[in-house]
């Protein structure tokens, strides 16, 4: 596992883009796997100006995104397709064709997952997926349980995470209680992960992610038998963790701006 401080949200952002679109430079036919939230924000930004600069192209990379609500139009604006055309697929050029999300309104949810998961098999597996973390240890919306599943699913939301949504609602009452993720099986078979943590609030469940043993109770924590795992994690959230253990890259206050 290779753990990195960056010196603040912004140099996380950069970083994470250089890493997705060295990735892409390297194949153009790059299946990619990514996360929405507030953390990835900043990488999108990036990647969206890498693209229209002409650095790097990404009309032949094909998406498979974590997580989806359910049940959720495609045109609600609190939808996760919604906020990948918005923020990413849409300005950097992806092909419609090439982008898949789970189906949020499927009536059989179970062949919808089924099918997800035929699709990322046919497409040669993800090469990089990018991950967020909740503060309940989540990766996509595996919650912490007694036993975690492998292949797509259907999931119950905790109010944990129900609450950590309701800030990009209107009332708390209009999150959605269910979604439709990634099981950790199949985050597991991607090629290689990029995981980016941003925040104080996330200080504490990253400590226990990274230095603790494995266990479903912090679902993320099983990223530590991955055997190719990027952490990028900005100081704030890195603060509980040791200093001469993890220490910020050399040349990082270069990159800072």
């Amino acid at each position: 596992m290779n753990i990195m401080i960056m010196k603040n949200y912004k140099t996380l952002s950069k970083i994470a883009a250089q890493i997705v679109s060295e990735r892409v430079r390297m194949k153009t036919h790059l299946v990619l796997g990514l996360a929405t939230g507030s953390t990835p924000l900043g990488m999108y930004r990036e990647l969206v100006s890498l693209s229209r600069k002409g650095i790097v192209d990404f009309r032949g990379v094909t998406t498979f995104n974590l997580d989806e609500y359910y049940p959720i139009s495609k045109e609600d604006p609190h939808s996760y397709y919604k906020y990948m055309l918005t923020n990413f697929w849409g300005p950097a050029g992806i092909p419609p064709v090439n982008v898949n999300m789970p189906d949020s309104e499927a009536a059989d949810t179970i062949q919808a997952c089924r099918d997800y998961e035929q699709k990322i098999a046919r497409a040669g597996g993800m090469d990089l997926i990018v991950l967020g973390i909740g503060r309940n240890g989540h990766i996509g919306f595996n919650e912490p349980n007694d036993y975690l599943t492998a292949d797509t699913h259907l999931t119950r939301l905790t109010e944990e995470t129900i609450a950590a949504n309701s800030r990009f609602f209107a009332r708390p009452e209009d999150v959605p209680r269910m979604a439709i993720t990634m099981g950790i099986g199949t985050i597991m078979k991607a090629r290689e992960v990029l995981l980016l943590v941003a925040g104080s609030s996330k200080a504490d469940i990253i400590k226990k992610t990274l230095t603790g043993g494995v266990r479903t109770e912090i679902p993320a924590s099983l990223l530590q038998v991955h055997p190719q795992v990027t952490v990028l994690l900005e100081k704030a959230a890195a603060r509980y963790l040791y200093p001469d253990k993890y220490a910020i890259p050399q040349n990082m206050e270069e990159r800072d701006e």
